[in-house]
């Protein structure tokens, strides 16, 4: 062609936890039967909808409103239904139209760093949850801006990293933070908050939150919300119904904006985004319909616990199961529903495999794993030989090497052996050079 017309950021797009899916599926065509443990889709691994919460849906589908276009930025009573959460936390003030909606966060993440400038950067976590990594690094161009969380420290950000990379980067426009966190589970103190949102006041830059796992905090663990801690700093939290009620096929999801009116370079900015999404006239309209409905039901808060006590005891029976395994080092999630498992430095090298019988798998497989990263080979040693689909670490901008497992399995004898097979796998793989 005579111009190029690729985006300059088009090679950072990418999406690990989803890619794994294509040689799982030629795995499958050989007849491996795969067990997905590479996405966050509780409907998917067997959730099942609380009838109660069907029936609102239901309802709201007999509506002719549900079916029409509703304001660019979100059904109005919908807005004022969350402000009004927001302000009952304390903290942070919001009013109606700091609530934005988006079909799902994907799309507000697209906008958010689609619309930011390209030279302003926003330092996120590592390990890195794919759809913001790509993203930040698709708008600017180069590679996503990271800081470490350690795994010695139950997965928290390192602070001092932080700092020092904001101090001495005056590209750095904003930080990220996800909390409870994907990857990794991790669940940040209120502490941890405050001093994240304090760099970004001194530096006189602006926080995003994903706060998408908000309400799967587990019982030994204790947060707060953006809202309740940022006080005078401009940010935006991100939220959603995909993983809550959980409607993921929804695509439902909203930021919550603080202080936009105090920062008029911060106001302009979000004002691009919500005429970017005037552009696409506006979200879907039933799912934001249904918000006050079933999050002001009276089930509602029994159904948060029910699904946090499930994924807490989940969380025990995967640490019990990997705790033990030389050459990994696990930390137990504290919410969200993942963990992310650490092999220890040098435990890993590229003459390592597992048993493969069918030699048309077998060298299907040792076709895939070359000139990979040593986590990613073994992911595929461990699809091809046991059918079971996990996500490398490396995959989410991180250079430290493991792999994410998930906790969503709802037969509990799946699950068990899931657990116990990794556990295994990791054994042998280890031990076969």
């Amino acid at each position: 062609m005579r111009r190029n017309i690729v985006h300059v950021g088009s090679g950072q797009l990418t999406y690990e936890i989803r890619e794994i899916v294509e040689v799982a599926n030629e795995l499958a065509e050989f007849g491996v039967e795969i067990t997905w443990e590479n996405i966050g889709d509780p409907v998917a691994k067997g959730e099942t909808i609380p009838s109660w919460i069907k029936d609102i849906i239901v309802d709201l589908v007999t509506h002719d409103d549900t079916y029409g276009y509703v304001a660019t930025r979100g059904v109005s009573g919908t807005q004022q239904f969350l402000a009004d959460c927001v302000n009952g936390r304390g903290g942070t003030q919001i009013t109606k139209d700091d609530i934005v909606f988006f079909n799902g966060l994907g799309d507000a993440v697209a906008k958010i760093f689609g619309f930011l400038k390209r030279e302003a950067r926003v330092i996120g976590p590592s390990p890195a949850y794919s759809t913001h990594s790509s993203a930040e690094a698709a708008h600017s161009g180069y590679n996503h801006l990271t800081y470490e969380l350690d795994p010695d420290n139950g997965w928290l950000p390192d602070l001092v990293d932080i700092e020092n990379k904001v101090k001495y980067n005056d590209a750095i426009a904003g930080i990220l933070i996800i909390n409870p966190d994907n990857p990794t589970g991790a669940v940040y103190p209120r502490e941890t908050l405050e001093k994240i949102v304090d760099i970004a006041r001194r530096h006189r830059i602006f926080v995003i939150c994903d706060e998408i796992y908000s309400h799967i905090v587990y019982d030994d663990a204790s947060t707060v919300h953006l809202s309740e801690v940022i006080g005078e700093v401009p940010g935006m939290a991100l939220r959603g119904i995909s993983k809550e009620y959980p409607w993921p096929g929804g695509r439902c999801g909203w930021i919550e904006v603080y202080n936009q009116n105090s920062y008029p370079m911060f106001r302009q900015y979000i004002q691009s985004i919500v005429n970017a999404k005037m552009l696409e006239v506006c979200s879907t309209s039933l799912p934001q319909h249904s918000i006050p409905l079933v999050m002001g039901h009276p089930n509602y808060t029994g159904h948060l616990k029910m699904r946090r006590d499930m994924f807490s005891n989940r969380a025990d029976e995967a640490y019990a199961a990997l705790k033990g395994v030389d050459g990994i080092s696990v930390v137990k999630p504290k919410g969200a529903f993942y963990m992310s498992v650490l092999f220890d430095e040098g435990a890993l090298n590229n003459d390592q495999s597992l048993p493969i019988d069918d030699d048309r798998i077998r060298r299907y497989i040792e076709g895939k794993v070359e000139d990979v990263e040593v986590d990613k080979r073994f992911v595929y040693y461990l699809l091809a030989a046991t059918g079971i689909c996990v996500v490398p670490l490396t995959g989410f901008c991180c250079s430290q090497k493991g792999f994410r497992i998930t906790l969503l399995e709802t037969d509990d004898t799946k699950r068990q052996w899931t657990f116990k097979t990794v556990a295994d796998s990791i054994d042998a793989y280890l031990g076969s050079n």
